[in-house]
């Protein structure tokens, strides 16, 4: 059984290291930097919801289903990522933890992954594999809310356990990721559940960065108001150049699912300095985040073309959910759908 343990002497040792290092962070700037350049450049990507809830009907579950709940036929993480290549999506971006703190890959320091299912398949290198076999981007989500790990999140005694628990788990994330390909972006959600100085920003952006610097990093409700950096949510049609950065250092801005204002603003501040941030949306191609056995009403072409031109004017970025269901394939209605799609952008897919 895998355990996780961590002295209070480890702890200061980690701090000590880290703080000896120059830290990694944003350029003030008016205009975006090479990386997010590159970021607005890919414009366009897959959304890629899968994990435990998959088999249960649900968008969020709290940790309690039994690992051996999760029991995909197969994972045909290939075809998920030819499928994105074809569609004329730059990039994908893969759940490797959601609020149930079920993890998508073997990890040392939880039971609750794949490793404890029938289908032991690591689905991060999977992926991670076949965005390198077909030339697109690598992106990984992960929930610093954890209901599984860190359950009572009123316990302020249990954040320093807990978020040594999650760099550490980004550190097996970012090590499984790159033996294969670089990771272009880490989406990270659920910190809407603490107030934001109690998650460990720095450190998360530190160890990303160190070891993958052009990578984008954003934190879901990004953007706080000007009375409460903290505000929670700031809609991003309430948006103003100026208002602060509640999640700092970051690269780009979220705020899931909701879609930019259309005189969308790209400054923000922190310590009294502006900052460059874009804007990627989150859509899904069907009614739910997670595959569904009655979620069968899919938004029409003509829609999704609408939602695209909105949400990826003004240098901001779309990624377009598609849920691969209990068989471990995408449903070939969003096949199809993607395809009619990039015929009707006039859309390139990526160098075969």
């Amino acid at each position: 059984m895998k355990r996780f343990f961590l002295s209070s002497f480890l702890l200061m040792m980690l701090g000590i290291s880290a703080h000896a290092q120059k830290l990694i962070l944003p350029v003030p700037s008016d205009l975006p930097g090479k990386a997010q350049q590159k970021q607005i450049a890919r414009k366009y990507g897959m959304f890629i919801h899968f994990g435990i809830n998959t088999f249960h009907n649900e968008e969020w579950t709290d940790g309690s289903k039994p690992a051996s709940s999760y029991a995909p036929v197969a994972i045909d993480a290939e075809q998920w990522i030819r499928t994105a290549r074809d569609a004329g999506m730059k990039y994908v971006i893969l759940i490797t933890k959601h609020h149930d703190g079920f993890c998508l890959w073997d990890s040392k320091y939880t039971d609750y992954d794949v490793a404890a299912s029938g289908n032991k398949t690591d689905v991060v290198e999977a992926v991670a594999k076949a965005c390198k076999k077909y030339k697109i981007g690598l992106g990984l989500y992960y929930s610093l809310w954890d209901r599984k790990m860190n359950r009572d999140v009123d316990d302020r005694s249990k954040d320093a356990g807990y978020n040594e628990y999650m760099l550490r788990q980004l550190a097996e994330l970012v090590d499984i990721a790159r033996k294969h390909t670089p990771i272009v972006e880490f989406w990270f959600d659920g910190g809407w559940v603490k107030q934001n100085y109690r998650w460990p920003v720095m450190d998360i952006y530190q160890t990303i960065k160190s070891k993958e610097p052009e990578c984008q990093i954003g934190i879901n409700w990004s953007i706080g108001s000007p009375e409460n950096a903290d505000a929670h949510p700031v809609l991003p049609g309430d948006q103003r150049a100026g208002y602060p950065i509640r999640y700092f250092p970051s690269d780009f801005r979220l705020g899931d699912p909701y879609l930019p204002a259309d005189d969308d603003p790209k400054l923000f501040t922190h310590d009294g300095k502006d900052y460059y941030m874009p804007w990627e949306s989150t859509v899904c191609i069907s009614d739910r985040w997670f595959y569904h056995t009655t979620d069968t009403n899919f938004k029409s072409v003509d829609e999704l073309a609408k939602l695209y031109r909105q949400c990826t004017r003004n240098d901001n970025i779309l990624i377009l959910n598609c849920p691969p269901g209990r068989d471990g394939k995408l449903r070939q209605e969003d096949i199809t759908i993607l395809n009619r799609l990039r015929e009707k952008l006039n859309l390139s897919s990526v160098s075969k």
